[in-house]
């Protein structure tokens, strides 16, 4: 459970921790990934919470998407993207880790990638597990530098993020307004590199570069 008492004070006071439950994630993985852009990813972590705003994401759609892992099939490394929704994946690339969401019903392994995210409390401490005194625009923009803030590494794998009891969590975020989505290519791959399912909150100063 959230300790709210725990909440960095720079966060509102009335800010919504509760977690969306697993049909927010039994859809579409398109819909699911437009739906979590403005979503707020809270990390509990050395006794405190740190929370940051979706601001871009991407779409793998399946078995039929050749940039997916789950093109490969039902293997040991991808179970979790055929298990249930709202569990996250993790994936390490080039020496970082990526957090992927699980969309889609059991057996339809469509996944979501958090690309970026914009800090909304807890910079702080974001600085601390970081190591570095970087600006806030550089501490998540971007899936490795995500990570690496939230201290999230593979042993995440499968975690439940529709459980109030886990450590990482997605609640909805009732400060936030309507936004803007910008629909592009996907970036940093070689197939499928046309497909247009990267979205991304437009003029958001924290989507990755």
């Amino acid at each position: 459970m959230v300790d709210k008492e725990r909440i960095p004070q720079m966060c509102p006071e009335n800010m919504s921790l509760d977690v969306f439950d697993r049909k927010f994630y039994n859809r579409k993985t398109v819909e699911v990934a437009r739906d979590l852009l403005g979503k707020l990813l809270v990390r509990k972590v050395e006794g405190q919470i740190i929370v940051g705003k979706i601001v871009e994401v991407e779409a793998y759609i399946g078995t039929n998407d050749p940039a997916a892992h789950a093109s490969a099939g039902l293997t040991k490394r991808t179970e979790v993207l055929f298990g249930e929704p709202g569990h996250a994946y993790i994936f390490s690339i080039h020496g970082y880790n990526c957090l992927n969401v699980v969309a889609e019903e059991i057996g339809s392994p469509g996944c979501v990638l958090v690309r970026a995210l914009e800090p909304v409390c807890g910079s702080v401490v974001m600085k601390k597990l970081r190591g570095r005194n970087v600006s806030d625009v550089e501490l998540a923009n971007g899936p490795g530098k995500l990570c690496r803030t939230f201290r999230i590494d593979l042993s995440f794998n499968g975690i439940d993020l529709a459980s109030q009891e886990s450590e990482l969590i997605i609640c909805d975020n009732k400060h936030s307004r309507e936004v803007e989505i910008e629909t592009t290519r996907r970036i940093g791959i070689t197939k499928a590199a046309d497909w247009e399912l990267r979205f991304a909150i437009k003029g958001n100063k924290f989507v990755s570069r």
